[in-house]
């Protein structure tokens, strides 16, 4: 029993010195665990490349190849929102107009919202589509300052990753190994299908959001549609705000055709639809869990930790059930040879 406890006492230390650390790092946790999902999806690139070259050289091949394709995503969407940026500033001078009006209510169209919750959603996206320029000078230092710590975080454990893992794991008494083992398993999956997951989405709403913004009529239809992508493709967002704010300016307009439009197509079915049930059920059936326990995890995390909660949300809802599993198993494997006596 003494031996027992010695071995764990490694173990432990590691994680209350982690947990303290999470403390101390929380304005930039969630990039480091962001950077930490990454290298364990693209861990089997780094291997495979890793044959050709050195382990470092494969670790930064990677992490370059990572921040190009997410400068590149950046890149477009800058030049997308510069070149469609009369359109928006447009979109939110008649908005501004109809709220600023004291004889137009929103209740008249049957929209349970207010002036001033729609005045937070304006304001809100005015910034990040609109003054976005000066968001980003204004908050450069962070921004750099986070980027660094993704891609340290991500190159750091694509090279050294492996080496860490089995540091901790020659710690864990051998009782727990299959545990982590197991664990170990299904975190790479559960990580890998979120990500996927939540690409293969984004590209999704562009094209089903297309439809939408024809029968709307207000034309820019491919920017509309990238805007509702774009949206989506930022887990603390989503499409829903691309159509509520198109929503507010088709309310601007009276156009009572228009909201509705918006509202059942866009909202409830491009929006509300892939979250609800596509998501959870893509991820769910990728570690074999019920898609509304799945949806109950991406959801709680998002709401409860932001876009940290985007990663670990499913991930802790997987690692309990699965942990579970592994308990009840094994309870089964120990009484089958009782029983065959």
């Amino acid at each position: 029993m003494n031996q027992r406890r010695t071995d764990l006492f490694p173990f432990l230390l590691i994680l209350i010195l982690s947990l303290f650390a999470f403390l101390v790092f929380l304005s930039v946790i969630d990039m480091v665990l962001i950077g930490a999902s990454v290298a364990v999806v693209l861990m089997p690139l780094h291997h495979r490349i890793s044959k050709y070259t050195q382990p470092g050289v494969s670790a930064a091949v990677v992490t370059f190849g990572v921040f190009f394709a997410v400068s590149f995503v950046v890149l477009i969407s800058y030049l997308i929102l510069a070149s469609n940026i009369h359109g928006l500033l447009d979109m939110f001078d008649t908005i501004g107009t109809w709220l600023n009006n004291p004889t137009t209510n929103p209740l008249d169209f049957g929209i349970p919202v207010t002036k001033t919750n729609l005045s937070g959603l304006i304001d809100k996206a005015t910034i990040l589509f609109v003054n976005y320029k000066q968001t980003i000078l204004d908050n450069l230092i962070l921004i750099a300052f986070k980027t660094f710590v993704l891609f340290f975080s991500l190159f750091s454990l694509l090279l050294w990753g492996e080496e860490l893992k089995l540091k901790l794991t020659r710690h864990v008494p051998k009782m727990f190994n299959e545990y982590v083992k197991k664990l170990s398993e299904v975190t790479a999956d559960t990580l890998y299908a979120v990500y996927i997951v939540q690409i293969a989405i984004a590209v999704l709403t562009f094209f089903i959001a297309l439809p939408v913004f024809y029968l709307l009529g207000y034309g820019n239809i491919i920017f509309y549609s990238f805007l509702a992508a774009f949206c989506e493709l930022i887990p603390i967002l989503g499409s829903s705000v691309a159509f509520l704010l198109v929503g507010t300016y088709a309310l601007a307009l009276g156009d009572t055709r228009g909201v509705f439009i918006l509202f059942f197509l866009g909202y409830v079915v491009v929006s509300c639809v892939p979250e609800i049930y596509i998501r959870p059920v893509l991820v769910g059936r990728r570690v074999k869990i019920h898609w509304v326990i799945m949806f109950i995890g991406i959801i709680s995390g998002l709401l409860t930790m932001g876009l940290a909660g985007f990663i670990l949300g499913p991930l802790i809802i997987v690692l309990l059930i699965t942990s579970y599993r592994l308990y009840v198993q094994e309870r089964k494997d120990r009484r089958e040879p009782v029983n065959a006596l």
